[in-house]
């Protein structure tokens, strides 16, 4: 049973956060609001924001339990998407910024892509809102196993009881305040984040000497049989090359990219990418050193645990009940940042791309606003269906969901915001290309026997097939210098701002 101390301040973060959700809903005055804030988010909101949603409960509970159950080989993965975040600020996040605003002002990546490439435009903008509703309804499930298994911990109650309560302290919020409360929120958020994972290392370090901690993983390894060095170090050419290219997927996330395009500058992108980075680099630390940790710690304890809520249980031991409930707090932050901009999103493609752009090409804001926050409860059902099974890996349907937006959006996006001779068939063809490659890759080179291959993280080949079609159908397609004239008169406006 937990201490009353730890319900209070979890208790008091829920309604910290859900009085941001009303205050910004008497913000919220049309739907740019509801979906992007009014592109009035200044640096260091932009770069919360960014940080807070990229992250998710994947940071606190799926980095350190990949840690806690196969040792530092897994933090290749932190180097890999710090390189990816870093190249994602510097390559895409400033263009687009300027490119989206030139273009009709678009609100979201299938909206930017049909505007950027008419001619196949409809068809742009249906396939890439198929490929964000099926791969973000994956992604959103996720974030309700990273809530299920945070209230199931905390409470002791049923696993569909917890998913239920997980999910209804995020959909509310996000129902209710749109963009502005996500954004507002994401700040305490990735405050939240950052505290508890610097924290808990440091407790451990205090408590125990850098001896017992090896001492303790020699003894694992003992039980396991499994070498030591293995514990820091196993890990394949195959291994580190995936672990690397999850850096790949920051081009082609939808919610973390329309950050940038609400952000009131681009002035206000760079100042975000100083504090983004410095902010990432210091969870990653902390995520790994707490998977690490907890490894020594509950070995040392002798407690088994599931690897997913090693740094939940290492909280609920080392910390008194007032920090517990901050931290775990903390958790749910990362889970509510994510999931929220992840709902949104959904919401967004529904609204803005199919009803908005094919169904009611003249509805109002009001409208519209309505029927995004209905579409947030349909995705948020449909995720917690997926998300039913207590055996669900919050790391497995991350790693998924995240290769199929960076080989989707991610080579299209980068290539259409640097080249004006991107056809409008050769954006269709690498798009598919890159989505399809997602979904067969594995199966087929089971199928094949290829195993080394199918052990690959799926992105790399989506990735470098996706960017190949896409060049390849551009060379013998023949682009209209309407559109070549457009792209010309951006690059030139983001030239000048820059």
């Amino acid at each position: 049973m937990l201490n009353l101390e730890i319900y209070i301040s979890f208790g008091l973060y829920l309604l910290i956060i859900l009085g941001i959700g009303v205050i910004a809903y008497l913000s919220t005055k049309n739907f740019d609001d509801y979906i992007l804030g009014g592109r009035k988010m200044g640096g260091f909101v932009t770069a919360m924001s960014a940080g807070a949603t990229d992250m998710s409960g994947w940071l606190l509970l799926g980095l350190p339990g990949a840690i806690y159950l196969t040792g530092l080989s897994q933090s290749w993965i932190a180097i890999g998407l710090t390189l990816g975040a870093y190249f994602n600020y510097r390559i895409v996040a400033t263009r687009l910024r300027t490119f989206t605003e030139n273009y009709n002002n678009a609100l979201t990546l299938p909206e930017f892509f049909a505007v950027r490439f008419p001619k196949q435009g409809k068809a742009l903008k249906i396939i890439s809102s198929i490929v964000i509703l099926f791969f973000f309804t994956i992604y959103c499930a996720s974030g309700v196993v990273g809530g299920a298994k945070l209230f199931q911990s905390l409470l002791g109650i049923d696993y569909t009881v917890a998913l239920w309560l997980g999910a209804l302290s995020t959909i509310i919020y996000t129902f209710i305040g749109g963009y502005l409360a996500v954004s507002w929120s994401d700040c305490i958020q990735a405050s939240l984040m950052i505290f508890a994972l610097v924290l808990a290392p440091v407790m451990i370090l205090v408590n125990f000497s850098w001896g017992d901690i090896t001492q303790a993983l020699i003894d694992k390894t003992n039980v396991t049989h499994i070498p030591y060095s293995n514990m820091l170090f196993n890990v394949s050419g195959i291994g580190v090359i995936s672990s690397l290219a999850w850096g790949l997927g920051y081009f082609g996330q939808p919610h973390i990219l329309v950050r940038f395009m609400a952000a009131d500058s681009v002035q206000s992108i760079n100042k975000a990418r100083r504090i983004g980075i410095t902010w990432m680099i210091l969870c990653l630390l902390g995520a790994c050193a707490v998977g690490y940790f907890g490894l020594a710690y509950f070995t040392m304890q002798g407690i088994n645990i599931q690897p997913e809520t090693v740094f939940i249980e290492l909280s609920k031991a080392i910390f008194n009940p007032w920090v517990v409930g901050i931290v775990l707090s903390a958790i749910l932050a990362a889970i509510m940042s994510t999931l929220s901009a992840q709902f949104l999103m959904c919401s967004a493609v529904i609204t803005e791309d199919f009803y908005h752009g094919f169904i009611r090409k003249n509805a109002s804001d009001k409208e519209l606003v309505i029927l995004g926050r209905a579409m947030i409860v349909v995705i948020a059902v449909i995720a917690i269906w997926i998300a039913r099974d207590p055996e669900s890996s919050v790391m497995g349907l991350v790693q998924y969901a995240w290769s199929g937006f960076g080989a989707s959006f991610g080579p299209l996006l980068i290539l259409a915001l640097y080249s004006r001779n991107i056809s409008c068939n050769g954006a269709l063809a690498g798009m598919l290309t890159g989505a399809i490659t997602v979904v067969v890759w594995g199966p087929l080179m089971s199928f094949l026997g290829w195993n080394d291959l199918a052990e690959l993280y799926v992105i790399v080949p989506a990735f470098i097939l996706s960017a190949f079609v896409t060049l390849l159908s551009s060379v013998f397609s023949k682009v209209d210098p309407d559109i070549a004239s457009r792209f010309d008169k951006a690059a030139e406006d983001y030239a000048r701002l820059k």
